[in-house]
């Protein structure tokens, strides 16, 4: 494995301007890079032609490999392969300690559900109950405030529909995408019912207290999530559990298959079944949200227990933990 370098994108490195069809790289002190193995580096990064601000590493092991500034002033990274490996080992190794957690924690926010009133308890626990059922992203007041997209914690009660025991979500999410979706919990439905009395303009997780009404934010609901778990965890680490089982249940379903033609189909559904789960397209699904472990394990020809699909995360931990 590749020995990294940590990297300071303040400090000495390369940057690029356009030339005709292609760039021109200079290095810190305004010199062209003429040196043709350097320049392949450079072009093998793929750094989008939108990016400005560009800062490239002087080094082929940084761990950050190159920075810019995307068209919505945001800045991006480009990080090594091996860091990149590094940390999603760590993710979804996280999000497995994660569903461990999970039957312990789903028992108090059952009982905060239940409560009466509409206490701060009592909305953090639909929120942790929606992360849970509906693979939500937490969303934040920048991304609202700055393209009118939401997430868990901006959503409006206009957002929100119930119907007999089922909440429906309908708003536009991340990317431009309009999420919809069907979360079937009675709990979830008793609290959801009453906080929607308040208007359709006013958010929707919320509590009262003072006779007055509170909105609970990201930094909030993050906080109830690792209260309840015991552990560092995020609400992100739901959806990289929950779009990992969803793979798991399709290949399961699916069974192991002897041809690699046949193993890749089925892989190819498996993302698409995960995408579905999260709101995402299968690519996002596939370098993002399903452990490969659980695909190396599925070329091999082993799967979950098809049996038990409905105990889907502790068959997973099984299967990647064995």
């Amino acid at each position: 494995m590749v020995r990294l370098r940590r990297s300071d994108a303040t400090g000495k490195g390369y940057t690029r301007r356009r030339s005709g069809k292609g760039w021109t790289y200079l290095d810190s002190d305004g010199n062209r890079v003429t040196d043709k193995v350097l320049r392949a580096r450079m072009d093998h990064l793929g750094i989008p032609p939108a990016w400005t601000d560009v800062w490239i590493a002087p080094y082929e092991n940084g761990h950050v490999q190159a920075t810019g500034m995307d068209s919505a002033g945001r800045r991006q990274y480009i990080y090594h392969p091996t860091w990149r490996e590094q940390k999603d080992r760590i993710k979804f190794d996280r999000s497995l300690q994660l569903a461990e957690s999970l039957p312990a924690a789903r028992r108090q926010v059952t009982m905060h559900l239940r409560q009466d009133g509409f206490t701060r308890e009592r909305a953090l626990a639909a929120g942790f109950r929606m992360l849970d059922t509906g693979s939500l992203r937490v969303g934040s007041e920048r991304y609202t405030e700055s393209n009118g997209s939401h997430g868990l914690s901006t959503l409006l009660c206009s957002h929100v529909t119930v119907h007999g025991d089922s909440v429906h979500l309908e708003f536009p999410a991340k990317s431009g995408q309009e999420w919809s979706s069907d979360i079937r919990d009675h709990d979830l439905v008793q609290v959801v019912g009453g906080l929607q009395e308040r208007g359709p303009n006013a958010r929707l997780l919320a509590y009262e207290e003072g006779g007055e009404w509170h909105p609970l934010g990201a930094a909030d609901i993050n906080d109830y999530v690792r209260e309840r778990t015991g552990g560092e965890f995020t609400a992100k680490d739901f959806r990289t559990l929950h779009g990992t089982v969803a793979a798991a249940i399709s290949l399961a379903k699916h069974g192991p298959e002897a041809t690699k033609g046949k193993r890749q189909r089925a892989l190819a559904q498996a993302y698409r079944d995960a995408a579905e789960v999260l709101s995402n397209t299968p690519t996002i699904a596939k370098n993002s949200y399903v452990d490969p472990r659980l695909v190396d394990e599925y070329v091999h020809g082993r799967t979950i227990d098809p049996q038990r699909l409905a105990s889907g995360e502790t068959e997973l931990r099984n299967l990647l933990f064995r």
